[in-house]
C-alpha cells in the first residue's frame, strides 16, 4: 500500500472502506432495490443509507444540535416544509450532507464481510466518495427521470407522504419534490466532474435490467454470482 493509500484510508480499522461499493443519486431513483438484488445475487453485505440515517442517526442529530446552540427537538414542520423554497431546503441538505456522510463511514467501518459491502443512498455523494474509492468503477449516481418520478408516485404511496403534520400539505409535497430534483441535478453535475457514472432510470427496463448495469459497472470487484440451488 502506498503513502496515498495509507492516507486515503486512515481511521478504517478493518479495511472495509477499500471493499464498498457505492450507489447514489436521486431520489426514487430504486437504488434500494437494485442493491437488494445484488446483495443476493452476489452474497453481499448491504448498507443502506436513508433507513440508517433516519433512524441510527437520530441521536448524533440532536447531539450537534445541542453543541451548535440549536434546540433539540427537530423544527418546526411548516418551517422545514411550507415556509421556505425548494432552492433553501436543497442548499440545507447539500450542506449537512458532509456531516452525515461521517456518520454512515463510522457505521461502514464497523462492519467487516467476506464480501464486498453495497452501499446505497442520496447522501452518499459522489464528491465525499470519490477521495476514498481507488477507482470511478467503484461507484453509480441513479437518477429518475421526471416521467419515472411521477410514476413513482402514483405507485408508492410513502413516495407522496411527508411524514409531518403541515399546515398545506400540497405546498410541501411540491417544495420537496423540487427540493429532490435539486439535489439529483447536483449529484449528476458532480458526478460527470468527478467521471463517476450516472445511470438514467426512465422506466423502459425494469429493477433487474438495472442491476445487470450496475452490476457489469461493478465486474471487477464483484466475486461469482451465488448458486440458488447450492
Amino acid at each position: 500500500m502506498t503513502r496515498n493509500d495509507t492516507q486515503k484510508h486512515v481511521g478504517d480499522p478493518f479495511g472495509t472502506l477499500r471493499r464498498v461499493l457505492w450507489i447514489s443519486g436521486g431520489q426514487w431513483a430504486g437504488k434500494s432495490t437494485v442493491a437488494r438484488l445484488l446483495t443476493l445475487r452476489y452474497g453481499l453485505t448491504a448498507y443502506h443509507y436513508d433507513y440508517q440515517d433516519a433512524r441510527g442517526h437520530n441521536d448524533r442529530r440532536i447531539a450537534r444540535r445541542v453543541k451548535l446552540g440549536q434546540p433539540p427537538a427537530d423544527p418546526d414542520p411548516d418551517r422545514t416544509w411550507v415556509n421556505t423554497t425548494p432552492e433553501d431546503m436543497a442548499a440545507k441538505t447539500l450542506a449537512d450532507f458532509p456531516v452525515r456522510f461521517e456518520w454512515a463511514l463510522d457505521d461502514l467501518r464497523a462492519l467487516v464481510s467476506g464480501r464486498p459491502i453495497i452501499a446505497e443512498g442520496w447522501g452518499l455523494r459522489p464528491e465525499l466518495v470519490a477521495p476514498i474509492i481507488d477507482s470511478p468503477r467503484q461507484m453509480v449516481v441513479m437518477v429518475p427521470t421526471q416521467a419515472f418520478r411521477d410514476r413513482q408516485l402514483h405507485d408508492l404511496p410513502r413516495a407522496a407522504r411527508i411524514g409531518h403534520g403541515v399546515s398545506d400539505p400540497e405546498r410541501a409535497q411540491r417544495n420537496r419534490l423540487e427540493r429532490d430534483r435539486l439535489v439529483a441535478d447536483d449529484a449528476v453535475r458532480s458526478a460527470q466532474r468527478l467521471g463517476i457514472r450516472v445511470i438514467e432510470v426512465d422506466g423502459s427496463r425494469d429493477a433487474t435490467a438495472i442491476a445487470d448495469i450496475v452490476a457489469d459497472h461493478f465486474g471487477p470487484y464483484l466475486p461469482p454470482p451465488e448458486d440458488p440451488s447450492a
